[in-house]
């Protein structure tokens, strides 16, 4: 099983950028995909998830407005769009995918810097 992610990421502040998570190994509607950062000296924090079975996302209540969560079965790749970038925004992003029964997750991307700084 694989989850790889997309490449690091430079952005300014007020733009918006878009990390990929590419899946192989099983069946990519068979697991949720969920979506965690980890800022500088900080711990994890959860951002949301989404169902690629049907698209389903549920989102923290602190992104929300600004945090998009989209599945393409066709190529087993979701993605994760955060607009109005800041530079608290700035830390490392994980996709992670989990059974819909536990919150253990059993596979992990390999993660994604991103850096807002003008």
């Amino acid at each position: 099983v694989q989850l790889v992610q997309s490449g690091a990421e430079l952005r300014n502040p007020g733009a918006s950028v878009k990390v990929s998570c590419k899946v192989s190994g099983y069946t990519f509607t068979s697991y949720y995909l969920d979506w965690v950062r980890q800022a500088p000296g900080q711990g994890l924090e959860w951002m949301g998830r989404i169902d690629p079975k049907d698209g389903g996302t549920k989102y923290a209540q602190k992104f929300q407005g600004r945090v998009t969560f989209t599945a393409d079965t066709s190529t087993s790749t979701a993605y994760m769009e955060l607009t109005s970038l800041r530079s608290e925004d700035t830390a490392v992003y994980y996709c992670a995918a989990r059974r819909v029964t536990t919150n253990d997750y059993d596979y992990w991307g390999q993660g994604t810097q991103v850096t807002v700084s003008s």
